[in-house]
């Protein structure tokens, strides 16, 4: 039992990300709970945030909900969902503030909240992962290049195209006239699927020409996407296919016995 209370602990840390933010919000909750006249309130905004936590890190709750679900050790952070976290301390921020009789009190209040809430996180911006839009829908530009390049006229039917692991998150949020052997059920780790366009097109050092072909060609792709540093043991042209463009640095190859 004490193993899966330390799994419990450690997807709950894990959860906030900030040490500071728990300790936020269950001091919110207690606050909500003892101040708040409102019953409904209470027990939404105050008990049940703290039942729910509770609840988090007993190991039956998780004994049961890993035996009710599958993959559930993988999805049992997601009960912390139930818990409105800004939402409880927004408001916990708001009584308190209010519950100061002069105006210029409800002011510092306000303003020492929204420092400790601003030093209890960090700059986004700051964030390794952030980078400045290139377009309108925030999205690489070369995605968008590679897709209007294959993507049907207007009326046309679809079209369905493989692609390198690495494009296949923003492809439909682009274009769904533009289909794709396998999507984000591949390329996420913690789901165990099989995909034989995937097999050939990313798991090997060095693509197999033919093999890649022969399941692109089953799984009806008109159109293979590679990057210009992927090692492929023959040319796709000298087995048929046209190289219609190079954009962004990925090769597009189109496969005329597709239609």
């Amino acid at each position: 039992m004490y193993g899966i209370f330390m799994e419990c602990w450690v997807s709950f840390k894990l959860f906030f990300g900030n040490p500071v933010l728990p300790v936020l919000l269950i001091a919110s909750a207690l606050y909500i709970a003892i101040a708040e006249k409102d019953l409904k309130k209470r027990i939404v905004l105050g008990f049940l945030p703290l039942v729910v936590m509770a609840g988090f890190l007993l190991p039956i709750t998780k004994i049961l909900y890993v035996a009710a679900f599958d993959e559930g050790s993988d999805t049992y952070y997601r009960l912390m969902w139930l818990v409105p976290m800004y939402i409880v301390m927004g408001y916990a921020v708001c009584k308190l503030c209010f519950s100061f009789g002069k105006e210029l009190h409800q002011r510092l209040a306000l303003v020492v909240a929204l420092v400790v809430l601003a030093l209890s996180g960090s700059l986004v911006y700051f964030n390794q992962y952030m980078s400045v839009a290139q377009n309108f829908y925030h999205i690489p530009q070369h995605v968008i290049d590679i897709c209007d390049v294959i993507a049907p006229e207007d009326g046309e039917p679809r079209v369905r195209a493989a692609f390198p692991s690495e494009l296949v998150h923003f492809i439909r949020q682009y274009d769904t006239d533009i289909l794709m052997p396998y999507g984000r059920e591949m390329v996420a780790t913690q789901w165990d699927y099989y995909n034989a366009v995937y097999e050939v097109m990313e798991k090997p050092e060095v693509i197999d020409a033919e093999a890649l072909l022969e399941a692109t060609r089953q799984t009806g792709c008109a159109y293979i996407v590679l990057s210009e540093n992927r090692k492929i043991d023959k040319n796709l042209v000298s087995l048929g296919l046209v190289l219609v463009d190079t954009v962004g640095g990925y090769k597009i190859y189109r496969d005329p016995t597709i239609s």
